[in-house]
């Protein structure tokens, strides 16, 4: 792996695209389908190289930037709850000196003398995060985290839960109030519900976090009704009135309402009383009964937390301190390569299961041929596995004196796996330099590669189409019976006339072969930005497919501005090009898929059984409404992400570039190349000032 201060500008785009399809990918496995595929440690390592690489090449930050954004989308099984105020998630600092920078931040930006600052320390709960809204004392409504902006109603469910009162208990309340805190599992409890679920025969968690989850996203009330689930109230969201002056004071009424807090929550002052506090949590972690993960610091006063505000997704004046990793040995007895959708061949490790934490596991990612030459890995090695709360651990290294006589270095395979056995190739980066992936490079005609396409665009981001899961979708392609996404919306049709009905094959009765039908022709109408991210291009993820859909509104001039782009037409390349956050790797991608006569031959026959719905169109009646707007400079009086959030919601379109196409540039102190090229193309420039002065009128 490059080192950060070693990458180009090209390979830091490159990484950060990448970067950003496997962190989305790792949020929904363990936000949304509480099946977390890779321990806290590696997807902790995969957010602080992105933060590396964003704070090195700050005009590369993506639309889907990890660090703009929390969570993943709801389950569609739940209806939809927008939080008055984003659920966002924290900072993470891992030792005494990120510590310590965090109070020299907290310092720097209030400007403070000496004086210590007040701080609580409050144990990390591992649970599932939790909103419940109370009005006049009373609650309405409960809701998931979600994606930090739409979580999921599962007020039946909380209303379950003991130490959720249905009325706020004393005086003082607000009218309405959201309160925020962790749903969460103790350990007894847990070992009690796989306990009883192993004599029943039914299914088993991992660990007290996917049992908490799980419980609480049942669509039978009843069943968690049975379930030991807890809560720890800890903040608040949307609040109809100031109610205290500091988290300390906050926490005090919290529990005075009628809510469980954690009773080793502290107020402390200053860096030492920081680090003091994270020792003792660390010393009484194992005895509490119920998992942490470490420690959440937040700057005590609110007046002073509401002057820190927020950073992308975070805010100022909170961090949470994470605890190591958890370690064991275990044998490697095996490397398997599973092939992605876009061919890049990972390996992993089969293990002897071993129980770390409490969580008995058997396999890992091994990343790339890379990591495994750095850590030099041989089958039958004696290996040292950590995870930090999840199913599958991160392989640290081996133990050279445990390594069996004979054992020869892994040699990382030159063919895919594949029935075909295509060659693998190692890609390299714009600028000629190889990178860690290797592909097969068959392409779609490789089955691992199609079938995964095909996955892709039945999942929930994409299709959604309920009833065609892996093992459903991996039968019909084995058949014969879906090659591509046009045979699923043809399926039914042919169904008809086929000599052997689905209905007729193995465990697939009537009913729900029915039931399949009627959920594929429901995503027969689908939006733009959904039919675009389902398409599987590479670096087109969910928030590019996004910003792609606002851009060109219809499906039509989506497919027809491809065309152009893949022919290279130098106007349709500048038009996707200024598109907030869109880089050479989307072009390239899009321009390589749609010059394909195969993949734009899919794509029509796709079209042909679809309705597809117009972006969302934008506000009308503002003095910017249609508009593209280019921010550069220094912002003095907002961020860049308020300015495009600002502009965004006033109906504007937000580029990063400035082409013909520009309406607008603000700009501010330091305003370089947009500026002379807005000059020079005669386009509207105006001061921050002059920006906001416009669009408050």
């Amino acid at each position: 792996m490059i080192d950060v201060a070693d990458l180009t500008e090209a390979q830091a785009a490159e990484e950060l695209t990448k970067l950003a399809d496997q962190i989305t990918h790792h949020d929904l496995a363990y936000h949304q389908n509480d099946a977390p595929e890779i321990s806290d440690a590696d997807y902790d390592a995969l957010k602080r190289r992105n933060l590396a690489i964003e704070e090195r090449f700050p005009h590369l930050i993506r639309e889907n930037s990890p660090s703009m954004r929390v969570g993943a989308p709801r389950a569609e099984q739940f209806s939809a709850v927008e939080h008055g105020v984003p659920m966002l998630s924290l900072d993470n600092a891992f030792s005494d000196e990120d510590a310590l920078e965090f109070d020299a931040r907290i310092r720097r930006f209030l400007r403070l003398d000496e004086t210590p600052i007040a701080y609580t320390a409050e144990p990390k709960i591992d649970g599932l995060s939790a909103s419940l809204r109370y009005e006049k004392g009373i609650l309405v409504q409960g809701a998931t985290r979600g994606d930090g902006r739409v979580g999921e109603d599962v007020t039946a469910n909380l209303r379950t839960l003991k130490d959720i009162p249905h009325r706020l208990s004393g005086s003082g309340w607000p009218d309405v109030i959201e309160v925020r805190g962790e749903v969460y599992l103790g350990h007894a409890e847990f070992a009690a519900l796989n306990a009883a679920a192993m004599e029943a025969g039914d299914r088993t968690y991992a660990n007290p976090r996917n049992a908490a989850a799980g419980s609480l996203r049942q669509i039978d009330s009843t069943i968690t009704a049975k379930r030991p689930l807890r809560f720890f109230a800890y903040a608040w969201g949307l609040v109809s009135e100031k109610f205290a002056e500091t988290q300390w004071e906050a926490l005090a009424k919290l529990k005075a309402w009628g809510f469980q807090t954690t009773p080793q929550s502290t107020c402390v002052q200053g860096a030492d009383g920081l680090l003091a506090a994270y020792a003792v949590l660390e010393r009484e972690r194992p005895n509490l009964g119920y998992d942490i993960d470490g420690v959440v610091y937040k700057v005590d006063r609110l007046d002073w937390q509401q002057r820190l505000g927020f950073v992308s997704r975070a805010p100022r004046w909170g961090i949470a301190r994470k605890f190591p990793a958890e370690q064991a040995r275990t044998v490697l007895e095996a490397i398997d390569l599973q092939v992605g959708r876009t061919g890049a061949v990972t390996p992993v490790a089969r293990l002897k299961p071993v129980t770390v934490g409490g969580v008995t596991v058997t396999n890992a990612t091994l990343h790339n041929a890379d990591e495994i030459a750095r850590k030099d890995l041989h089958i039958g090695d004696t290996v040292v596995v950590q995870r930090a709360g999840d199913v599958i651990p991160q392989v640290v290294e081996a133990i050279p004196e445990l390594r069996p006589a004979g054992a020869a270095p892994y040699e990382f395979p030159t063919h895919c796996p594949c029935p075909l056995q295509t060659p693998l190739a190692r890609e390299t980066t714009a600028g000629g330099a190889e990178t860690v992936v290797r592909r097969c490079t068959g392409e779609l005609a490789c089955p691992f590669q199609r079938i995964e396409h095909l996955k892709h665009f039945v999942s929930r981001r994409a299709f959604d189409i309920e009833g065609l899961g892996e093992k459903q979708l991996q039968g019909f392609y084995d058949e014969g019976l879906i090659r591509e996404p046009a045979d699923i919306f043809t399926l039914a049709e042919r169904d008809k006339v086929s000599l052997k009905k689905l209905k007729d094959r193995e465990r697939a009765g009537e009913t729900s072969v029915a039931n399949l039908f009627a959920a594929i022709e429901t995503r027969r109408t689908i939006p733009l930005d959904r039919f675009i991210y389902g398409l599987g291009i590479r670096h087109i993820g969910e928030q590019t497919a996004l910003v792609m859909a606002r851009g060109y509104g219809t499906a039509a001039e989506f497919l027809a501005a491809m065309d152009k782009v893949a022919a290279g037409d130098e106007e349709a390349v500048a038009e996707l090009d200024a598109m907030d956050q869109i880089g050479d790797a989307v072009i390239q991608a899009a321009a390589a898929f749609f010059a394909e006569d195969h993949n734009r031959g899919m794509v029509q026959r796709l079209s042909d059984q679809l309705t597809v719905l117009d972006a969302e169109k934008p506000k009308t009646d503002t003095a910017v409404a249609g508009k593209t707007v280019v921010f550069t400079g220094a912002l003095e009086r907002m961020t860049r992400d308020e300015a495009k959030a600002q502009a965004e919601g006033l109906g504007a379109k937000v580029a990063s570039s400035v082409s013909k196409k520009t309406d607008l540039v603000v700009a501010g102190p330091g305003a370089g190349s947009k500026l002379k090229t807005a000059t020079e193309l005669g386009i509207q420039v105006m001061t921050e000032d002059e920006w906001l002065a416009m669009v408050a009128g």
